[in-house]
């Protein structure tokens, strides 16, 4: 099977990520009435026909709110600079599907996804004849790239397996793993309510729900907004056997100097000081980073020992896009996927301490579903903003530009909007001044777009719309996107 005949088939399946927001909405409240029938049973006996490609090596679970994939980036890549075969897996994609699987620091290529995407079929096609006689229903596209990056993992015969959570944790199709090394908890804050609680309290519990017994815990800071997630983790952690590493009390951390092309920090842990160096803007990449260290060092527990040097070496060498990520200069062009009220204050706090600007104009989209007008209020503080330009990706799960503008507008922002991110992005590079910063913010797949238009990056064709319908026929767990 060739990438595009591959494609069509992995997005013919139910996809939460690309049901429209008002959709999945609906959908998640029907769904909860019956969550009983939700488990992952669908997943397990999809592996089953595969012959159990997630068994047979080490785990690290990564689950969060923010920083779940810079941590499991961190994590994959000092593995890689320390010699030790490692899988990792992540989602969403920001251009093309083939960059949620990578071994050794470099994504599966379109024809070996391709090429393992037949057998996957063969039994995805099985399981869903056997679907509507299984309260389990069908499998989803997300299910299926799990499956297919275990696949992968095997075929490539990797030792350790980074797994970046999905969505929530509890349901997610990431989670048939049984046994787990480590299980990484980053700061919980609240999102997608709809399908993981209205609390911080009631999502954390979702997320700790990767935890297994006896495994090693690292949970990242807790912000104060976030303070009951840090106690939900420890009852967790009591109740399992796991024991529990956390950074705000093992690590010390001390910013050294930065750039715009990264920062220098030291961090001191139980097992030593280090002096490091990270091509990650924000003060919250460093502490991404000491959790990914915590969660390096407990490796030795399970005959792993890091080296220094790879340790070094692996977060200097780390890449993930659209995460502060500065692709231009004069003026500065910078691009991050902060979405809700706690990761644009972060953003906020990173352009002012980071970045030398005069004055800074914000390209922002969102989906349908986020809280716009708190993030209006949070991004109103950013002291020199003087422009938002509202604006909307294809994606199907975008807010349209008028009502990311209109949120703006009544905090009484100067706000203008565009239909495409291309056009709302040149709107505002011809706003800006050599010495001026155009921001684009929001969802990450507005970031994503704005990253292909500048750097003329190669991308997806993009798929039809998902239906309500299709998925609520599919019997989806509304815990795996």
């Amino acid at each position: 099977m060739d990438y595009r005949h591959a494609l069509r088939f992995l997005l013919s399946l139910s996809d939460w990520e690309r049901l429209p927001a008002a959709q999945a909405g609906a959908l998640a409240v029907v769904q909860t009435r019956e969550a009983a029938r939700f488990n992952l049973e669908r997943v397990r006996s999809l592996l089953a026909r595969l012959g159990n490609p997630h068994l047979g090596r080490g785990t690290i679970h990564v689950a969060g709110s923010k920083g779940k994939g810079s941590v499991a980036a961190m994590i994959a890549s000092v593995l890689r600079t320390a010699g030790v075969p490692a899988g990792l897996y992540t989602s969403p994609h920001l251009h093309r599907i083939t960059e949620r699987i990578a071994v050794d620091g470099e994504a599966i290529s379109p024809d070996d996804l391709g090429r393992l995407t037949e057998p996957l079929r063969d039994a995805v096609e099985a399981e869903n004849a056997d679907g509507p006689a299984q309260p389990s229903g069908q499998i989803t596209t997300f299910e299926a790239l799990t499956a297919l990056a275990f696949l992968y993992f095997r075929e490539r015969d990797v030792q350790w397996q980074v797994l970046e959570v999905g969505l929530g944790g509890r349901l997610d199709a990431t989670n048939v793993v049984e046994e787990k090394a480590v299980c990484v908890i980053t700061p919980v804050s609240l999102e997608h309510t709809a399908v993981l609680g209205e609390t911080v309290g009631q999502i954390a519990t979702e997320k700790a729900a990767i935890i297994t017994p006896g495994a090693t815990v690292v949970m990242g800071l807790q912000s104060a907004r976030g303070g009951s997630a840090a106690e939900v983790v420890r009852g967790a952690c009591a109740e399992r056997g796991a024991d529990l590493l956390e950074v705000a009390q093992a690590c010390a951390l001390t910013r050294l100097g930065f750039s715009l092309e990264g920062q220098d920090f030291r961090l001191r842990t139980p097992r030593g000081t280090y002096e490091l160096r990270l091509p990650l803007l924000g003060r919250h990449q460093l502490e991404n980073a000491a959790t990914a260290v915590l969660a390096l060092e407990s490796l030795a527990g399970y005959g792993l020992a890091i080296p220094e040097p790879a340790l070094r070496s692996g977060l200097e060498e780390v890449r993930w896009p659209a995460r502060l990520e500065v692709i231009r200069s004069r003026p500065l062009v910078v691009l991050d996927g902060a979405h809700n009220v706690d990761s644009v204050q972060r953003l906020c706090q990173a352009l002012e301490e980071y970045l030398p600007y005069s004055r800074a104009i914000v390209v922002a989209g969102f989906s349908a579903d986020k809280d716009v007008g708190a993030i209006a209020a949070e991004l109103e503080r950013l002291p020199r903003l003087v422009r938002v330009i509202a604006t909307r990706s294809p994606h199907p799960r975008a807010a349209p530009a008028e009502a990311v503008a209109a949120a703006f507008l009544e905090r009484e922002i100067e706000t203008a909007w565009e239909g495409d991110v291309p056009a709302a992005l040149e709107v505002a590079l011809s706003l800006a001044a050599p010495e001026d910063m155009v921001c684009v913010m929001g969802s990450l797949f507005v970031a994503a777009e704005a990253r292909r238009h500048i750097l003329g990056l190669e991308t997806d064709p993009a798929p039809a719309p998902a239906s309500l319908a299709s998925a609520a026929g599919s019997g989806r767990a509304p815990a795996a996107p």
